[in-house]
């Protein structure tokens, strides 16, 4: 039998910005159940959170964790997440599994930019939400500010479980208007004494507590009713009813912590054990086929991984939830994505980097596994005989883009491997091989995830790299009307070659009126494969070429598309006639036509006013408004056109028009103007004509490298 049920299983993932301390709390929750003896701290780096030497390099988490921790007959399991925006990826994956979001807010710094954007997958999820107020002993805290940006940016449904009495150094006394009680904390924390509310915050305290009843009932109309008779609820009716509230998404409680002090775990987790849902009162998954998916012990076994790590001399360790059924070890089960059946050898409970052997785990809970051969993130693994499979996460997009190189030669497979290796424990981490850039390129979030990146394979794979700034994907194109031929003659002893071709090209646009003046015998449109057409048309009259050299023009001229004349660039939407030409009876043939046709498409093309066109992406910054200038000076100064400003709570959204090859190093640049306070979102919007000075640079640039390396 397994020690806990279903219904006694609370998963609960810590949330907020860097440095709100969700670590912190989590050696607080683990000490408080007496898992541990000690507590941790960041500043020695000796938590149970932070265990990683990267991390305690850096002093802030990088990873998420699975810990677990037992108070009062519930098991919690914990998952501690990053609070930087570029680890937003172990945000989300730990946010599909948890049935509760614990949002860490920073008594001192209020809401901060990555707390607002880590609520937003919260509201994508719909899970259920407390916020915790921390750091309240601090002389600069204002919780009453706090609690004031909280509502102003998560709405009215923030709703104030706890207070404090005061604020600072002197803090050390928490007023629950759930409980109608005031905790009382030493100084070193722990176990608080209760007492009653004093006189003086009995008034606030009695309206606090109205608004928290009143908050409830209109909820649910049940305990309207009852509200509406008896003028109160009690206790046990009012965690009923932020229950039901919470798990709508209707209802967020506020509480309030010193982490550092170890003041106000141990209330927390009780709310958590009593209040909180367990994941068979959520709704039931629903699988992408559509089905309902039922969190009972007793049903088809089910399992979804939401992480994986490599671990030297381990191998791949596997994190899932449990979802369905009871998994035992031994026990086979099927990938759904990959048809392989694995063997689950064995199970483990998680806390940081130790693993302890248990024989089972039942739905609802969080364990992890090893050495599954053919099973990655977002994969549903289940019994024989069903077709579950549950919808993936949805990592975001990459905010940034690098190019790597090893430095010794002969190590690039060596580097496949690593780089592979890191994409499987990192689904936000994204790896390219450009056949049309020659770089192997490397998509992240931004410069803090490319240095664990880079870490992870020079200590972990033993490689030396570099990162170089990647090359720009260009494109080519023409604005004007031109003509140009080309004869390809040449004899050397038996048959020569010789082919002769005329044509005609201009700006290709939708829609565009068939050509002037040319008897169109044929026409074929080609979606190339980097955006844009080829439109091909055979305008030829009395037999000039005949019809089975064409193919071999069009080859020509798509060969010159592929390395476009001015910078090697991909050519693109342009419209192609070839009208005239000549033939021999004997040294025609199809290489023949390739050339002259290839030959005369690069003079033609010389001629048609050509414009090389470059990558332009939307960029969107959240920053505080005392620093939107900044931001915006800079954006400015890398040729962005700020199309506009909009609000968004206490924050500014600049939105700008930006050239690709301007944002190399932004992550860096905008950290270092804002002090980590903004962060910022980028996606493709275009490809717009660059500057006249800046196209002659380009082309003057790829003129010297082709002769050095034709030299």
């Amino acid at each position: 039998m397994p020690e806990f049920d279903t219904s006694h299983v609370k998963n609960i993932v810590l949330l907020g910005h860097a440095g709100s301390g969700k670590t912190t709390l989590a050696e607080c929750m683990l000490y408080e159940a007496g898992i541990i003896t000690r507590r941790g701290t960041i500043a020695e780096r000796n938590t149970t959170g932070d265990y990683h030497e990267l991390e305690q390099e850096r002093g802030n988490s990088i990873f998420s964790k699975l810990l677990h921790t037992r108070w009062r007959g519930y098991k919690i399991n914990i998952l501690d997440t990053p609070g930087y925006d570029d680890f937003n990826g172990e945000v989300i994956s730990a946010l599909r599994v948890a049935d509760t979001g614990v949002m860490l807010i920073n008594a001192v710094m209020g809401v901060e930019v990555g707390t607002d954007i880590i609520w937003e997958y919260t509201e994508h999820f719909k899970t259920p939400m407390i916020l915790a107020v921390n750091k309240l002993d601090d002389d600069n805290a204002d919780f009453d500010r706090t609690v004031r940006e909280a509502k102003s940016h998560f709405g009215s449904n923030v709703v104030v479980v706890q207070y404090p009495n005061q604020v600072g150094a002197g803090f050390h006394e928490i007023i629950d208007v759930l409980r109608m009680t005031m905790y009382h904390f030493k100084d070193n924390g722990g176990k608080p004494d209760k007492m009653p509310i004093p006189d003086d915050q009995k008034a606030r305290a009695e309206e606090l507590h109205k608004e928290l009843i009143e908050a409830i009932a209109s909820n649910d109309e049940s305990l309207m009713e009852k509200y509406f008779d008896k003028g109160e609820l009690d206790e046990d009716e009012m965690k009923n009813g932020l229950k039901k509230a919470m798990i709508n998404h209707d209802l967020f409680p506020l509480f309030c912590l010193s982490a550092d002090r170890n003041m106000g775990s141990g209330r927390l987790m009780g709310f958590i054990d009593n209040v909180c849902p367990s994941a068979n009162e959520m709704a039931p998954q629903k699988t992408k086929s559509g089905d309902a998916l039922s969190c009972d012990a007793n049903g088809p076994a089910c399992i979804f991984i939401y992480k994986t790590i490599s671990e030297p001399h381990v191998g791949e360790l596997s994190y899932f939830k449990v979802y369905s059924g009871t998994i035992k070890a031994g026990m086979e089960l099927e990938n759904e994505t990959t048809g392989v059946t694995e063997k689950i050898t064995q199970l483990f409970l998680v806390e940081g980097n130790k693993r302890t052997p248990i024989n089972e785990l039942v739905a609802g809970d969080i364990g992890a596994t090893l050495k599954l051969k053919n099973t990655h993130v977002n994969n549903t693994l289940h019994i024989k005989g069903r077709n579950y499979e549950l919808p993936p996460i949805e990592f975001p997009r990459s905010n940034m883009t690098v190019a790597i190189e090893t430095l010794k030669k002969g190590e690039e497979e060596k580097l496949s491997v690593a780089l592979h290796q890191l994409r499987e424990e990192d689904p936000t981490f994204l790896v390219e091989v450009s056949t049309e850039l020659k770089q192997t390129l490397i998509h992240c979030q931004g410069d803090m995830h490319l240095a664990v990146a880079k870490w992870k394979i020079e200590h972990q794979h033993k490689l030396e790299v570099k990162f170089v700034k990647p090359k720009i994907a260009y494109r080519e194109t023409i604005r004007k009307m031109a003509d140009a031929s080309y004869r390809h003659k040449k004899q050397s002893g038996g048959s020569g070659q010789f082919g002769e071709v005329y044509m005609q090209i201009e700006p290709w646009y939708e829609g565009m009126p068939e050509p002037k003046d040319m008897t169109v015998r044929g026409r074929d449109v080609h979606d190339l494969d980097w955006g844009g057409k080829l439109v091909f048309y055979n305008c030829i009259v009395g037999g000039a070429i005949e019809a089975r050299f064409l193919p071999s023009v069009l080859k020509g001229v798509m060969e010159k598309m592929h390395n476009g004349p001015l910078t090697g660039s991909y050519a693109r939407d342009i419209r192609v006639c070839v009208y005239d030409g000549k033939m021999h009876p004997v040294d025609s043939n199809d290489i023949s036509f390739k050339i002259a046709g290839l030959q005369a498409f690069r003079q033609a093309f010389q001629q048609a006013d050509p414009q090389i066109l470059e990558p332009v992406n939307k960029v969107e910054v959240l920053c505080p408004d005392d620093l939107t200038g900044a931001v915006m000076g800079d954006l400015q100064s890398r040729r962005a056109i700020v199309e506009g400003i909009d609000s968004e709570g206490h924050f500014q959204k600049v939105i700008a028009r930006v050239p690709l090859a301007e944002m190399d190093g932004y992550s860096s640049a905008l950290r270092s103007i804002t002090q980590g306070r903004a962060k910022f979102k980028m996606e493709f919007l275009a490809y717009e004509a660059v500057p006249f000075e800046l196209q002659r640079k380009l082309i003057d640039e790829y003129s010297k490298t082709a002769k050095e390396e034709f030299a």
